[in-house]
């Protein structure tokens, strides 16, 4: 099966034509996995962000393996346009029904999540699993080998097709690394993060930023912290604001979960979702965000433009919605075409944070 075989669509919202919702590297994966006898094997996804490995390897009931909500909306969709049987989805932190004998990796641009991808293969699979990551030549890091070859004995590289390569992973070690939580010291609190989440080693400079000049003169009752991370904004504001309800939103699992060791109480919640549609219309006095606009080796604005008309609908008559940018990507025009007012409360060479009022 190919490509011609199925229907894709991205799911990202994405305007720009140029942006499949494969790459060679998804197409060397299927072709690599005619090499190997799939029948009465359990078969194991890691990485598949549209779904063209889902809906390629469909046959043979694949466990796949998710990181983030869009990425499982994505994968349903196209499973379900192309007529194929939807799959049941399973977290890095989740044990899999069966041991999986074959595994194949689209590799994510995060070196942390790759690791994480072969720590928990190496949980949940018989001793002569065969792994295959797929990845585009442009995109090949030394470490990459290295971490493979803490988690087995043979590590080999493929020859270049259409600049796509695979690592093909054989023989299982029994001694592996353990995969230890990061923590990362902020103002007075140390933040745990998993692995895979963005800015795994400090908290990021643009929330950095953001933090400085965020203005919570005007105290809300209800806060919403959208792409919230490990938790840090949310957590920041909270401590001014110490008898708001605070919600925090991220499309990622693995920052969700983050989220959790960082923020507790009994106003706090949390959220595994990619968008604000759960949220009633006119629901928070106050939304706060760093937006992402980075995708794996991806930009994609269109995701926090679309955000950015949701939190209009949520956001209340007067209430604000305060965020950080970097100042090429210009939010304020877009901004000033949903909110009544938008302010600059501060601008650097790098960042601007904006603060919009419905």
């Amino acid at each position: 099966m190919s490509s011609t075989s199925f229907q894709f669509k991205r799911y990202d919202l994405s305007e720009d034509r140029s942006l499949r919702a494969w790459s060679a590297a998804d197409e060397l994966l299927v072709s690599s996995s005619t090499e190997t006898d799939l029948t009465s094997k359990t078969i194991g996804i890691y990485g598949d962000r549209f779904g063209y490995l889902s809906c390629n390897l469909s046959a043979y009931q694949p466990l796949v393996v998710t990181t983030n909500k869009s990425q499982e909306l994505a994968i349903t969709a196209n499973l379900k346009a192309n007529q194929l049987t939807e799959t049941e989805f399973f977290h890095p932190s989740e044990s899999l029904n069966n041991p999986l004998n074959v595994v194949f990796i689209k590799m994510p641009k995060s070196i942390d999540l790759f690791q994480l991808y072969l720590a928990h293969t190496s949980a949940n699979s018989n001793d002569e699993v065969q792994v295959t990551c797929g990845f585009m030549t442009r995109h090949f890091t030394k470490s990459w080998i290295k971490i493979a070859e803490a988690y087995f004995e043979d590590v080999t590289q493929s020859r270049a097709v259409k600049k796509a390569r695979v690592l093909s992973l054989k023989g299982k070690k029994k001694d592996v690394p353990s995969i230890e939580l990061k923590s990362i010291a902020f103002n007075g609190q140390e933040y745990k993060q998993y692995g895979g989440v963005f800015s795994s080693n400090h908290i990021d400079y643009a929330t950095q930023y953001f933090l400085q000049h965020v203005d919570v003169s005007s105290t809300p009752n209800t806060l919403l912290d959208l792409a919230s991370g490990n938790g840090v904004i949310g957590s920041e504001i909270h401590k001014k604001c110490p008898d708001a309800t605070v919600h925090l939103l991220d499309d990622s699992y693995l920052a969700v979960a983050s989220a959790k060791l960082n923020v507790v109480g009994d106003k706090i919640n949390h959220h595994y979702q990619g968008d604000v549609s759960n949220f009633e219309s006119e629901m928070f006095d106050m939304i706060v965000s760093n937006p992402p606009f980075h995708f794996e080796h991806d930009i994609n604005i269109q995701i926090p433009l679309t955000l950015f008309k949701g939190c209009h609908r949520i956001l209340k008559s007067g209430g604000n919605f305060q965020l950080v940018g970097n100042t090429h990507l210009n939010y304020k025009v877009h901004l000033e075409k949903l909110f009544a007012r938008v302010n600059i409360l501060a601008q650097d060479e790098k960042f601007v944070v904006y603060q919009c009022v419905k």
